[in-house]
């Protein structure tokens, strides 16, 4: 492994005039230019007290500088956290608390707000970054010089922190180390032929490992180029389509541009591969893909704390509903959730994995970090699976209840945390339900107090100040009592049977 990720990247660069972004405006970043800004904007990171090991919080648009910031601290040692631009102040309070960055980078319409939160948890500069490139940031970086020597790191020191929901209410961090991301990336690129010639569309936000930790290292570790859209938008995924040979999506994407009459095998008959991942793609959505395009969908599995785990091949059998095998270097086990001990062959179980992709621990969680690792080194995913008859793996279900929805994790207590707070809210429980766009809709089941004016509208509104918007439920239905085991645990199982077609139409 190369100790620090930059130098991989660096030395993937053959053209330093080869462009490495590409925006839908028209802006351009070539890899020479990429090298020499990170350069600057990493000697504005040490003129500003940042040393190896402290954290950089951004929470910015997408833009070709954001990577650039990204790329800077790698190359400082610093500590990359990279939150949801969708996360609401009173969840921003909680991050930067635990985490305490060395300086938060905002986009300069939030700056105001934020920094009087990042002020009072002790944060000692706060920048700003807009879409365009400008900002304090890049302002700080434009006099300084080009020339940076990067920070030796080994590779099992951290590169970045990834905050993803916790079942107990409070988010965790999955910290990840240079060799994690590193591995994954040569691994992805040798195994998804990923060369210099390929260009690919990202439509995917930059502040989730899938848009961050496998497109864009994925395709630095290749040499090869972006076209960066802010959004999934029809129209301009069309109009790039023809300079791209590649694309990486969520489920949502893809069945978003079955909608749309343009999609056939002649507008993808130059596209090398489509990549679905960060949520359980429809088999049905998988077939219709193919009948329309002649491409197969290539379906993987990861998740925050381990990046990529398995993957359908790309030359071979891609099944719909299967996530294909474990990648080269990766083992991954099916056990009894209780015991550890191995399942037979094609029973369900919980998921473990062990590899270089696998993270170290959470952030200041020594006791969280500590469970959910097996003695042998084996980390306990929560997914619960099987292997079918080819040795493919195929999730069935998640432990702890975890909701994927659009991609991100939704963990049901968080949000059950909030409704409760809810005045004349007795109860709640919150529960995931197919859903085609989003593949699963966060849906909450809500039992209020007599009298109580309380509705799904006004509840709506007032959680919308405590979460972001992939977290709010899509619907609210209130009842008289919620249905409960002998133990008095909420039968959840129940609650799912009963509104399992409420997304259908």
């Amino acid at each position: 492994m190369p100790g620090n990720l930059f130098s991989l990247f660096r030395g993937a660069i053959v053209d330093e005039n080869k462009v490495f972004i590409r925006t839908s405006t028209g802006r351009t970043l070539t890899y020479g230019e990429m090298v020499s800004l990170s350069g600057r904007m990493a000697n504005a990171l040490v003129t500003a007290g940042v040393k190896p090991g402290d954290r950089v919080a951004v929470q910015v648009d997408k833009s070709p500088e954001a990577i650039v910031l990204y790329l800077a601290c790698l190359r400082v040692g610093a500590v990359y956290l990279p939150l949801n631009n969708a996360y609401t102040l009173a969840e921003l309070e909680y991050f930067i608390g635990d985490s305490e960055p060395k300086i938060f980078v905002a986009t300069p319409e939030r700056a105001g707000t934020i920094g009087a939160i990042a002020a009072k948890l002790g944060v000692s500069m706060l920048e700003t970054l807009a879409t365009d490139g400008t900002g304090s940031l890049t302002n700080r970086a434009r006099g300084l010089s080009p020339e940076f020597a990067d920070v030796p790191m080994k590779g099992d020191e951290l590169a970045a922190i990834l905050y993803t929901s916790g079942t107990t209410g409070r988010s965790k961090g999955a910290m990840l180390s240079h060799d994690n991301l590193a591995s994954n990336a040569i691994t992805l690129k040798d195994l998804w032929h990923f060369t210099s010639r390929d260009v690919l569309l990202h439509a995917l936000p930059i502040f989730h490992v899938h848009g961050l930790f496998v497109a864009t290292n994925v395709m630095l570790a290749a040499n090869g180029s972006m076209i960066f859209l802010p959004k999934l938008d029809p129209d301009d995924v069309f109009r790039a389509l023809p300079e791209a040979t590649a694309m990486m999506g969520v489920p949502t994407f893809y069945v978003r541009l079955l909608q749309d009459k343009r999609l056939c095998r002649e507008t993808t008959g130059h596209m090398r591969l489509f990549v679905c991942g960060s949520a359980p793609l429809l088999a049905d959505t998988h077939r219709e893909w193919s009948e329309r395009t002649g491409h197969a969908i290539l379906e993987r599995y990861g998740m925050s704390e381990t990046n990529m785990l398995t993957s359908n091949p790309y030359d071979g059998e891609r099944v719909p509903g299967a996530v294909g095998t474990p990648l080269p270097g990766v083992s991954l086990r099916v056990v009894d959730p209780e015991t550890g001990a191995g399942v037979p062959h094609g029973e369900i179980g919980m998921i473990e994995v062990k590899g270089p992709n696998v993270f170290s621990g959470y952030w200041r969680m020594p006791e969280k970090t500590k469970a959910e690792f097996r003695d042998d080194g084996f980390f306990i995913t929560g997914d619960l699976g099987r292997f079918d008859e080819r040795g493919y793996v195929c999730i069935v279900g998640r432990g702890k209840d975890l909701i994927i929805s659009g991609g991100y994790n939704v963990y049901p207590k968080e949000v059950e945390t909030e409704l409760d707070a809810i005045p004349g809210v007795i109860e709640s429980a919150v529960i995931g339900i197919p859903h085609k766009d989003f593949g699963e809709g966060v849906t909450a089941v809500v039992v209020a107090k007599a009298g109580s004016a309380l509705n799904e509208a006004s509840a709506l509104t007032l959680l919308r100040q405590r979460l972001a918007n992939f977290k709010l439920p899509k619907r609210i239905f209130f009842v008289d009592d919620l249905p409960r085991n002998t133990m008095g645990k909420v039968q959840k199982n129940v609650l799912r049977e009963t509104y399992k077609n409420i997304y259908a139409n």
